[in-house]
């Protein structure tokens, strides 16, 4: 693929960067990916990102590891019933720490794997817009233009108060389509 791929525009400090990315939603500009050297709950504001969908492999797997937890010893003492000291078979009080052990488990690594999958990791292609003064002091902003917008583009990141503005040609391998 060819073409103008992306801009990329270099912000010295969090105000120009908020600035530039309520520009670039005026117009219309969806596809935005923001570099920080370290979180910061505006830019997370300005840029309306949806809640992530982590919570839902959470609470699926705490319930499925609650599940497990009550369906695993009813099961055993079902296929191997022992009657001890006049109590049921079915005696769901002792089983509540295995629920909530087993609720706690499922829940972590079904986070830990949603993560992964929403995440999109591991990263195949490395990210070529990625510049190390995002690390330290530094903010970007890549902005995946629609056709025909890429000046235009460039124009709010220079009001916005970017240091400066470069364009990827070609496909970028790792940023979302």
């Amino acid at each position: 693929m060819s073409g103008l791929a992306g801009v990329l525009g270099v912000f010295d400090g969090v105000d120009a960067t908020i600035e530039a990315i309520e520009k670039l939603r005026a117009a219309g500009i969806k596809r935005i990916t923001a570099y920080s050297p370290a979180p910061d709950h505006a830019i997370e504001h300005a840029l309306h990102q949806p809640i992530s969908g982590v919570r839902i492999f959470t609470i699926v797997g705490a319930l499925t590891g609650t599940a497990t937890g009550f369906a695993l010893p009813t099961w055993t003492s079902l296929d191997w019933p022992l009657i001890t000291g006049g109590k049921p078979v079915i005696a769901m009080p002792a089983w509540v720490i295995i629920a909530f052990e087993l609720t706690v488990l499922f829940g972590a690594l079904s986070t830990v794997l949603g993560m992964l999958i929403l995440a999109k990791l591991p990263y195949r292609k490395p990210l070529v817009v990625y510049d190390p003064s995002f690390s330290e002091d530094r903010y970007g902003l890549y902005v995946t233009p629609p056709s025909g917008r890429g000046g235009e583009i460039r124009e709010l990141l220079r009001e916005a108060g970017a240091i400066e503005v470069r364009e990827k040609i070609g496909e970028v391998p790792g940023v979302p389509a």
